[in-house]
């Protein structure tokens, strides 16, 4: 398990009855979470003084109680966030991804500094899929890659770009793309563009171009063979992550290794499951699993 524990300005504090107990910054939320299946006692004065209290209703939800300001900052490292809570529960950050963005920034700081690898304009190209608020995108784009960031949403790719300003990296060589992300991997294929590193992290569930409701479990496998033909002849690594429960990292790892099989590519695979250390308790939180294959090339 690949265990986040560098933050200073998140922590879980506490996990019982499909809740989270965090501190953002200055701020104490409580959200649902599916995974903590688990009532155990809740101790810790916190959760009777919360600033947000996000609960289910029906088939969506509600921030029941909303104390805390609109949005504020949190820092990672040298990377800076904006936190916005949403209608979803979500605040625009998962933390659990630190543990991926701390993976991906070694293997760009490692292929930079091994001098029998060159890339166009010495900087290696990373095409981000799914980027939500761009995480992945500010921690390459520190780490000196060049980035194409793509998400379907308006308001994430916008709320990307706040976080790569706020962070430091207004000019760093990114394009910005707002479209449904496998129509814009078959246009990048068509148009022979080819990059040294592929994220992606698809939903569990979503709607295609016309409508059409898909499941990631079901075309998986179909995406990331489409993904892998946008890879460059050398590339450095491939990163697919996934909060659906019905694939486990050995069957994203299978998938993203037969893939690449197809195209000659050989490496190194690596597959596991994010968690986030519990305060109170002691124990990790599992929070999402990932498959990480990187060039045998890069010295890490």
């Amino acid at each position: 398990m690949w265990i986040c524990d560098k933050w200073e300005d998140y922590e879980l504090i506490d996990a019982s009855g499909g809740e989270r107990l965090e501190r953002w910054g200055d701020y104490i939320l409580i959200r649902p979470d599916p995974q903590i299946i688990w009532k155990t006692e809740r101790h810790d004065p916190l959760w009777r003084h919360a600033d947000g209290i996000y609960r289910r209703r029906g088939g969506g939800g509600e921030w029941t109680v909303a104390k805390m300001p609109e949005s504020w900052n949190i820092t990672y490292g040298d990377y800076r966030f904006l936190i916005k809570p949403m209608g979803f529960k979500h605040t625009g950050i998962f933390p659990e991804q630190a543990a991926n963005w701390d993976w991906a920034s070694s293997v760009i700081k490692g292929a930079i500094e091994n001098d029998s690898m060159e890339f166009e304009n010495g900087r290696p190209s990373v095409l981000n899929l799914f980027a939500y608020t761009g995480g992945a995108t500010v921690a390459c784009a520190k780490a000196g890659a060049a980035l194409c960031h793509v998400d379907a949403s308006r308001g994430m790719v916008a709320a990307a770009k706040e976080n790569m300003r706020l962070s430091g990296l207004e000019d760093a060589p990114c394009r910005y793309i707002v479209d449904d992300c496998r129509k814009f991997v078959e246009r990048e294929i068509r148009r022979g563009r080819k990059y040294d590193a592929v994220i992606m992290d698809p939903p569990s569930y979503g709607r295609g171009p016309n409508g059409e409701i898909w499941k990631l479990e079901e075309c998986a496998a179909e995406f990331i063979s489409l993904a892998v033909q946008v890879l460059s002849d050398k590339p450095l690594f491939f990163l697919i992550n996934s909060y659906t429960t019905g694939l486990s990292p050995a069957t994203m790892g299978y998938m993203l290794m037969s893939a690449l099989g197809k195209r000659g590519i050989s490496g190194k695979l690596e597959t596991g499951e994010t968690g986030i250390p519990v305060k109170n308790s002691g124990l990790i939180l599992p929070s999402g699993a990932s498959a990480r294959w990187t060039s045998n090339a890069v010295k890490m």
